[in-house]
């Protein structure tokens, strides 16, 4: 906790929402954290604490992206010296709710409006990733 510099309380909070974290416990409940828990962690501190990322939404980058990701994110940020690195998109699915109409959900029929505005952010990933592609 010293060392993560967060409060013990939190660490046994990080360990009931992320399944991912799993320290070895020894008689009389106390925790030993081995060094790939500590880098996990602070990944996870990371994404909470510089990114703004919710715990949802760092769950859903260890969900889908692995645990290495979230470790190596952490490295790649400091190695850099920028808080900015590519981060996956995680779409905030209640904020798109939230818009009404217009959004496409799926099992829905789409309307013209809808199909064109999909059409426009197809066209801005696919922008977005030939871009990516040549900056490599």
């Amino acid at each position: 906790a010293d060392e993560l510099e967060v409060p013990k309380h939190v660490l046994r909070f990080w360990e009931a929402k992320f399944a991912q974290l799993k320290p070895m416990k020894r008689g009389g409940g106390r925790r030993y954290y081995r060094p790939e828990d500590v880098a996990l962690l602070r990944g996870i501190r990371f994404l909470l604490y510089n990114d703004g990322y919710t715990i949802r939404g760092v769950q859903k980058i260890l969900r889908e992206e692995g645990p290495r990701y979230v470790m190596d994110y952490r490295r790649l940020a400091e190695m850099s010296g920028d808080d900015e690195i590519a981060a996956p998109y995680i779409p905030d699915i209640a904020a798109e709710a939230a818009q009404g109409p217009g959004v496409y959900r799926p099992g829905s029929a789409p309307n013209g409006d809808t199909l064109g505005a999909l059409l426009e952010e197809l066209e801005a990933c696919h922008r977005l990733l030939a871009d990516a592609d040549t900056k490599d």
